[in-house]
């Protein structure tokens, strides 16, 4: 592809990534703006940062690049687990908002084994000269959001009714924001549907559910793959797209239940009902 195409996709993609990055973190939109005011890494405003999530910054300057990344490299070198280091509290004293926010969540730009993006990184991303990492780059869609939440259930609960499977999936379940495990558990059950950027901040805590069921390695699925298993279990379902949704005839399907020879107070009688 020529220069033009290569930088159109590199804004799509890079939009993808700020977005991921945030729902993944559960930020609001001001986080990245303060953090690289409050510690002199750059500077980056709220009206930027929208639209970069949105595609619609063409030419960002380099205190942008250089903010955004100098940031990724101190959540990975300084946050552990929800705990900042010393030095990284110090320079945070006055903003203890920001302090909170870190605690609840920093996690990094990076590829599974690879170094955390930089400024450079980022602006490779940008300009379409570099591929997001995986975890930042899956791109469901808001048609597919749906079947997969489906298919999630499905793989999750082995096709069991949610009550017997609730309690081992949510004790599975590696987050503690009451908002998040309630969201999850109205998705097993069948209640609601993740959108697809809830689906897309949810991938890497369902890949250590499922690990933490016992059902894979910690590695053994990496996070293309999980989505990969998630679509074929869509398409086993036959649940793709919004054409599949809402088809099931639930009479004839509750019919041939009660048609089954296990159900012999009824079967007899529905033997010849068309």
């Amino acid at each position: 592809m020529g220069y033009r195409e290569e930088l159109a996709s590199g804004r799509v993609a890079f939009a993808h990534l700020i977005k991921v990055w945030h729902e993944r973190n559960g930020w609001s939109h001001r986080v990245l703006p303060a953090l690289a005011e409050a510690l002199d890494l750059g500077r980056v405003h709220n009206s930027q940062l929208s639209m970069l999530r949105n595609g619609k910054l063409a030419s960002p300057g380099p205190e942008v690049f250089l903010a955004l990344g100098q940031i990724n490299q101190l959540l990975a070198a300084e946050v552990r687990g929800g705990v900042l280091g010393e030095p990284l509290l110090q320079r945070l004293a006055d903003h203890p908002e920001l302090v909170a926010a870190l605690e609840s969540s920093a996690l990094p730009v990076q590829d599974e084994g690879v170094s955390v993006l930089g400024p450079g990184e980022l602006l490779e991303v940008f300009v379409g000269l570099r591929q997001p990492p995986v975890a930042f780059d899956l791109r469901i869609t808001s048609d597919e959001a749906g079947p997969l939440s489906a298919a999630l259930s499905q793989l999750f609960t082995a096709g069991q009714p949610w009550r017997l499977c609730r309690d081992q999936l949510m004790a599975a379940y590696p987050v503690e924001k009451r908002q998040r495990r309630e969201r999850f558990a109205e998705v097993m059950a069948g209640q609601r549907d993740f959108s697809a950027a809830e689906l897309d901040s949810e991938l890497p805590d369902l890949r250590r559910t499922l690990a933490r069921l016992g059902a894979t390695g910690e590695g053994d699925l990496g996070p293309d793959q999980f989505l990969e298993l998630l679509r074929q279990q869509a398409r086993a379902m036959g649940v793709v797209g919004e054409t599949g949704r809402g088809q099931l005839d639930l009479a004839a399907a509750i019919r041939q239940q009660l048609r089954d020879p296990g159900c012999s107070l009824l079967s007899g009688g529905l033997q010849d009902d068309r």
